[in-house]
């Protein structure tokens, strides 16, 4: 089984890049975030020719995400869109059950700066997530949640010279480790991998090319998932396209064996 996470920075943009890779690469489910599409703008008919079924929640402008899965073979259920019990009128989480593993979507706040109200919002809303996650995995022990997390968690998922504080703030760093704490792995730190890795790059001052950047875009597996993980990468050939996102997709396989 192959989950991936990308944020896509406009679906109506980036929809072409989306289809070539879809047709590549064959996922069994694909969550993007940052639609910036209201539902009755999803392209529906564009991925149905493309052979996939989506589930989206969506935003003019803003936000947005969605889960998309081949049309065939996989069955989709239990879907649920924002955090329950959280009023929030942004669009950043959908959830569903993916065969029989369920899958939460999330496009995390930014959080603008330490200290200001969008940054407590941050924490806000990652607290409320962490309660709800903690539920779902006593519901569905076979769980993934990935998205853009706008969260570095550790030293070497920034580059040396990042002097912003937002996305590498003690607070955000605590609250990405009690995601973990409740039973969470990143998945991409299971494997060896080249450092640095990132998975965002800013389009300014030629920052992909000079690999200037963050890893913000995670995939967490449960421990009855933890077995199951073959490999987890980041895939840099979509940031590599003509007006490309500034997001890399990042790609969890399981063992079919064990998924």
């Amino acid at each position: 089984m192959k989950i991936v996470t990308w944020n896509v920075n406009s679906l109506k943009v980036r929809l072409p890049h989306v289809l070539d890779w879809l047709a590549e690469h064959k996922p069994d489910a694909l969550c993007l975030q940052e639609l910036k599409l209201e539902d009755k703008a999803f392209p529906v008919a564009e991925l149905e020719a493309a052979g996939y079924h989506a589930v989206f929640n969506g935003q003019k402008t803003y936000n947005g995400v969605a889960i998309l899965t081949p049309a065939a073979g996989v069955t989709v259920t239990d879907v649920v869109r924002d955090i329950p019990g959280f009023e929030d009128a942004q669009k950043r989480i959908i959830a569903a059950t993916v065969n029989d593993v369920r899958v939460i979507c999330g496009y995390f706040p930014n959080g603008q700066a330490v200290g200001s109200d969008k940054f407590e919002y941050k924490l806000r809303w990652l607290q409320a997530l962490t309660d709800w996650v903690g539920d779902e995995l006593r519901q569905h022990p076979r769980l993934v949640l990935t998205g853009d997390f706008n969260i570095a968690p550790e030293a070497r998922d920034a580059h040396p010279d990042w002097k912003d504080e937002i996305h590498v703030s003690a607070p955000e760093r605590e609250a990405f480790a009690a995601l973990t704490a409740l039973g969470l792995t990143d998945a991409f730190r299971l494997f060896e991998q080249p450092e640095p890795s990132f998975s965002w790059w800013d389009y300014r001052m030629g920052a992909f090319r000079r690999n200037f950047g963050l890893r913000i875009d995670h995939v967490l597996v449960s421990e009855a998932l933890r077995p199951a993980c073959s490999a987890c990468v980041i895939d840099k050939a979509p940031r590599k396209l003509e007006r490309p996102s500034d997001h890399a997709p990042v790609v969890l396989e399981l063992t079919s064996s064990a998924a």
